[in-house]
């Protein structure tokens, strides 16, 4: 069991599971912010544009025995959660792509000019000198 635990302490503390919760949560905040611009901003102004139809209220409703219970499928709020993602998945595709290009630009920095040794430079002119007598 201490084993266990000492794996697992070592795994907790590694930076990458730090850099994930931190991820996470800040994840759940830009999920609030998007949910609010999706609800309180673009449906609104689609509702406008379909005439004042709201489309969390779409739905469809199935007659049951009891027509006080009717079965509801309410296909306006998964429209809107579908926004939600579409939202969300952009986003964060367009930040990868930010950090992705950030990262070929420290790459070609980072990368040195091949220094040729002086063997090689010697090697060269030899195998070009050659090629000139054949």
């Amino acid at each position: 069991m201490k084993k266990f635990l000492k794996e697992f302490k070592e795994f907790a503390v590694k930076g990458n599971v730090i850099d994930m919760a931190v991820g996470v949560i800040i994840g759940g905040a830009f999920s609030k912010i998007v949910s609010s611009l999706v609800n309180d901003i673009l449906m609104p102004a689609f509702s406008v544009v379909l005439g004042n139809l709201n489309i969390q209220d779409l739905k469809v409703v199935i007659a049951t025995a009891d027509p006080e219970a009717p079965i509801q499928i309410l296909y306006g709020v998964f429209l809107q959660n579908v926004i939600d993602f579409i939202i969300i998945a952009l986003c964060i595709f367009m930040a990868i792509r930010l950090i992705n290009s950030f990262k070929k630009k420290e790459e070609t920095k980072e990368a040195p000019a091949p220094v040729i040794s002086k063997e090689e430079i010697l090697l060269t002119e030899i195998r070009d000198l050659l090629k000139e007598k054949r």
